[in-house]
């Protein structure tokens, strides 16, 4: 249904700005992300995250990663 092209690109764009929020560089945010199943949460469900702003999204996950054991909030 959705081309990897279009998760990929979503994905990073995702995770700079998951960066910005709590000052990361890129690839700390991807460590971290993937680290604490972030990533693996987004892949699974792109096709309700994707529609989804940004900005809540970041905060989903950073609450998603914290039950998982990561410690930004």
């Amino acid at each position: 249904m959705y081309g990897n092209a279009d998760k990929i690109e979503w994905t990073l764009i995702f995770v700079s700005e998951f960066g910005r929020k709590f000052g990361l560089t890129v690839k700390q945010a991807f460590n971290y992300l993937a680290r604490y199943k972030g990533i693996d949460f987004i892949d699974r469900h792109y096709d309700y995250v994707h529609t989804q702003s940004f900005q809540s999204m970041v905060c989903d996950i950073a609450e998603y990663c914290h039950r998982k054991g990561g410690s930004l909030l």
